[in-house]
């Protein structure tokens, strides 16, 4: 059964430029978004809140650091 939903002008814009065809329907846009979503693992997903609380706290290296460290 199909329906209908109301989205934002703003939400449109966003899910028209990930479309990959003029063609492309907004639900194959969706439906998409949502298998890159599950694509994520576990582990995965562990990884990327690590890697934020490691900018927050500031363990970071800049690209001239990494360059340098490299010898380039």
């Amino acid at each position: 059964m199909a329906t209908t939903i109301q989205v934002s002008e703003e939400l449109v814009d966003v899910l028209k430029k990930r479309k990959l065809s003029e063609k492309e329907s907004y639900e194959e846009v969706i439906w998409d978004l949502l298998e890159d979503i599950e694509a994520l693992s576990e582990e995965t997903l562990q990884e990327i809140a690590l890697a934020r609380q490691q900018i927050k706290e500031g363990k970071v290296f800049t690209h001239e650091q990494v360059k340098k460290e490299l010898g380039l």
